[in-house]
């Protein structure tokens, strides 16, 4: 009770009441904050709808007034009952105080209603009373209605009598006529007299127990023999087209002439109009000379496209509207085209093989696609009908892809040596002085680029016969064993092993052949061609030729990368140990021919080096350029501090130079050639003719050897004396100086130009070595 008092201590009502959301007026009564007019249409529907039921809301649809007073009683004090009443009392005198503010202000607007609705009431019971006239009105008009559809019906059935009456009438008449209709169109418009008859036949059969009847009938059956002779006439000795030709077969069938006689005579006149398109074809190919003294045909008066174009628009077009009318005609009756046709067929595909093959450039490989194109195209509506040629045609349109392949196999390999023949040329053209050529880095450049080049433009070229738009790239040939035997292996792999074989040729084959030898630069240059190949571009280009041209999983076997890569470098190998033995034999040359053409028992003391000598080492540093413009560095093993000072001697480091002072003779106790040959057992073996590495200072080093090797044989095979001696031992230590700064370990050198010393001190008669200063001192002046 003290909640509820203090709750109206604050002004509000009973919880859930109408007072619990209300406010005091001025005077201290309730009153709502909505008008009139809300209270009596009630609350809005989402207000509704978003407000729980509640019976004890007065103004709520779930008002319940039992629950309301029952709450109103347990929660409200006396106080607040009596103030509650007197609010009620004055809301309800202010809601009569509306009504009749309201009632006063509408009553005129009530009065004219109701004249109103007393008005139309009025007009109504007269619209009622026309109602009832329009309905009678109506039933008249039914019947009458009625009377007259009646009448309408008997007029129609009437009409209808008599208009059987007259079409039998002009049945009758056009029977009557048809004799003169089939006279009169048999010379002009057979196809209409055969209309004509086909119509009247039926009902002349039917009534031909009439006298009247069969007289038309009979003369009707003359009238179409004659026609049928007629056409058997035009059949036989005219030429017909096609269109004309079926015309004629089908009236002739209509006439119901044997259809075993008309299919032969059918294919008679269809045979004579092909053979004719095939004698127009070949008059378009060059004859064949009966002597055989020609070596090469004319070329074509037409490209290959319109001899296609007219083949298949004539000969093809032809035999397939014909074939198809002979379908027509004599249904599936085919035991004499299928002979018929593919016997044509083939004599065309004969024609346009020879035609293919007077394709002997290469000139526009789109025109040849197109061409092939358009002519399995408009076969494909011919092997509908005859499938028997499909393999054929196939086989025709992949042959023609394998002679293009094989010719741009050829245009390549042309090509490739006509770039080796510019390569050759630049290497042998003079050069004005003061004016340097293209080095060896520019020409292998340019070759590589031009073979990559080229090579790329013709595997652009043989994509045309894989194109999307293309009807035959379609065909099973054309997804798989082309791809993979033609173009992978028969042109891209064939190309490289040949390119290979041709580059190894130069190395193999002009001993054999007798013919000149290659220069030393194009070995050098195709053996590092080869080893790029080796490297990067036959990879490159099985990768290229695999993108644009995939093989299938089931497809032929491939050759593998790596083997022809084996391929490459082996050849580049073969090539760059040639070209060590050409320069080494070169520079052996020199030496040889000045240790032949010297006296050595008679020459003077020296003072100089030899002038070969000089000229050994200036061909050495040349090469050495040369080898560096296209092969890396390679690796030297250390050399000693003092390289380009060790001294030369005539004695090994094994042997006093004792042993070969003046007072040697014979029946010393120790042999110098023993102490050579012990010493060569102990002495690391060089071996002359190994294969070189690829890189500038292997190479270097395989010309020393085989120099100095044959240096070596030819001093062995004199005889010198003491001066003689001291040239070799002059000339020796000035090829130190110089030689061992390009071999890849200056042991080698020394080696050499040791077993040199060792030889000429043997087969000299007087072996007294020159002082190592002087020889130093010549040395440095020379």
């Amino acid at each position: 009770m003290a909640a509820v008092t203090a709750g109206s201590g604050s002004g509000s009502g009973p919880a859930g009441s109408p007072e619990a959301t209300g406010g005091s007026t001025g005077g201290g009564g309730w009153r709502r904050p909505h008008g009139p007019l809300q209270r009596y249409y009630g609350p809005s529907t989402a207000e509704a709808a978003e407000a729980s039921p509640d019976p004890t809301d007065i103004n709520g649809p779930h008002f319940d007034p039992e629950v309301f007073m029952t709450k109103v009683r347990n929660e409200c004090p006396l106080g607040q009952l009596l103030a509650r009443e007197a609010a009620l009392g004055r809301e309800i005198r202010a809601l009569d105080s509306d009504m009749q503010t309201l009632l006063y202000e509408n009553y005129n607007k009530f009065i004219s209603a109701t004249d109103t609705i007393r008005k139309m009431k009025v007009d109504f019971r007269h619209m009622e009373a026309e109602m009832d006239d329009l309905a009678a009105n109506m039933a008249a008009i039914s019947a009458s209605s009625a009377r007259v559809s009646a009448a309408l019906q008997d007029r129609h059935r009437r009409g209808a009598q008599l208009a059987g009456v007259q079409a039998l009438l002009r049945k009758l008449q056009a029977l009557v006529e048809v004799p003169g209709r089939l006279r009169c169109w048999a010379g002009t418009e057979p196809a209409r007299a055969l209309r004509c008859h086909a119509r009247a036949r039926a009902v002349l059969r039917h009534y031909r127990h009439l006298p009247s009847f069969r007289a038309i009938e009979d003369e009707s059956h003359a009238i179409m023999a004659d026609l049928a002779q007629r056409l058997r006439t035009r059949l036989r000795e005219e030429k017909l087209d096609p269109k004309e030709l079926t015309e004629c077969v089908e009236m002739l069938l209509q006439l119901e002439e044997p259809a075993e006689e008309l299919s032969e005579e059918f294919l008679s006149q269809a045979g004579a109009r092909l053979e004719a398109e095939l004698a127009a074809l070949e008059a378009e190919l060059p004859t064949a000379d009966p002597s055989g003294t020609a070596t090469t045909p004319p070329p074509p008066a037409s490209d290959i496209l319109d001899f296609v174009d007219r083949g298949s628009s004539a000969f093809v077009g032809t035999l397939c509207q014909l074939a198809s009318s002979y379908r027509a005609l004599f249904g599936g009756d085919t035991g004499r085209l299928e002979p018929f046709a593919a016997a044509l067929a083939t004599r065309y595909f004969a024609l346009l093989e020879r035609r293919l093959a007077l394709e002997r450039g290469l000139g526009d490989t789109s025109l040849l696609v197109r061409a092939l194109d358009r002519f399995h195209r408009r076969l494909r509506a011919l092997l509908e009908l005859l499938p028997a040629g499909a393999d054929a045609a196939a086989a025709l349109v992949a042959r023609a892809a394998r002679e293009r392949v094989d010719r741009y196999l050829r245009a390549l390999q042309t090509f490739f040596l006509g770039c080796l023949g510019d390569v050759r040329q630049a290497l042998a053209a003079p050069r004005p002085p003061g004016k340097e050529g293209p080095g060896l880095p520019d020409l292998l450049a340019t070759l590589a680029a031009s073979v990559l080049g080229q090579l790329k433009a013709v595997l652009a070229y043989v994509q045309l016969f894989t194109a999307r738009d293309v009807a035959f790239a379609s065909l099973p040939y054309f997804k798989g064993e082309f791809c993979v035997t033609a173009v992978r292996e028969g042109l891209v792999v064939a190309f490289v092993r040949w390119l290979c074989r041709t580059a190894r040729g130069f190395a193999d084959g002009p001993a054999e052949r007798g013919a000149p030898a290659a220069p030393p630069a194009l070995l050098l240059l195709l053996a590092r061609l080869c080893l790029d190949y080796e490297n990067s571009t036959i990879s490159y280009i099985l990768t290229l030729t695999d993108e644009q041209f995939p093989p299938q999983d089931s497809g032929p076997a491939v050759t593998p990368g790596p083997a022809l890569c084996a391929e490459a470098r082996a050849a580049a190998q073969r090539l760059l140990d040639h070209y060590v033995q050409v320069q080494g034999a070169a520079v052996a040359q020199m030496l040889r021919k000045s240790v032949e053409t010297r006296d050595w028992l008679g020459t003077v003391e020296p003072r100089n080096v030899r002038a070969v000598m000089k000229r050994v080492v200036e061909d050495i540093t040349a090469i050495d350029v040369q080898v560096g413009q296209l092969f890396e560095e390679g690796v030297r093993r250390a050399q000693s501090s003092d390289s380009s000072r060790r001294a030369f001697s005539v004695y090994s480091s094994s042997r006093a130079p004792g042993r070969y002072a003046p007072s040697y003779t014979p029946s010393a106790p120790m042999d110098t050639h023993l102490l050579s040959n012990i010493q060569k057992l102990f002495s690391e073996r060089i071996d002359i003719f190994s294969p070189v590495e690829f890189n500038k200072v292997s190479v270097l080093t395989g010309i020393i050897k085989i120099s100095l090797k044959t240096l070596l044989e030819c001093v062995r095979l004199r005889t010198l004396g003491r001066f003689g001696l001291q040239q070799v031992q002059v000339d020796g230590h000035y090829l130190q100086l110089y030689l061992w700064r390009f071999a890849s370990d200056e042991r080698v050198v020394q080696g050499l130009l040791d077993e040199v010393a060792a030889s000429a001190a043997h087969r000299c008669l007087d072996p007294v070595p020159m002082e190592h200063s002087v020889v130093e001192l010549i040395c440095e002046r020379g």
